[in-house]
């Protein structure tokens, strides 16, 4: 893959994952902070790191699964899978300014 393919890409699977959203919260889990890392290989395979507001999310599984299946959709994307982290905690301080600013932080 060249690196113009590999940018479009990773600017494709940004916009898929601002279309993922926590049921209880009305802002998408990247401008949440919760995507730490998006790991594209040469092969295609996609490893993504994520984050919850709260380890003990109810709609946790729901959640990934949601960020995993859009993801893996990306054309130029032949496996995804979704890792659950809790380090670092997530703090609202790893919203972007236009979450906080929804939220009413700001």
């Amino acid at each position: 893959m060249t690196q113009e393919e590999r940018i479009r890409i990773e600017e494709r699977i940004v916009e898929v994952l601002k279309t993922v959203y926590d049921p209880e919260i009305p802002v998408d889990v990247y401008s949440l902070g919760l995507i730490y890392r998006i790991d594209l290989q040469d092969d295609g395979t996609l490893d993504v790191d994520m984050t919850l507001t709260a380890p003990n999310c109810p709609a946790a599984d729901f959640i990934a699964e949601d960020v995993r299946s859009k993801v893996a959709a990306v054309e130029g994307v032949v496996e995804a899978k979704v890792n659950l982290v809790f380090e670092p905690e997530w703090d609202k301080d790893m919203m972007s300014e236009e979450a906080k600013l929804e939220l009413g932080l700001i």
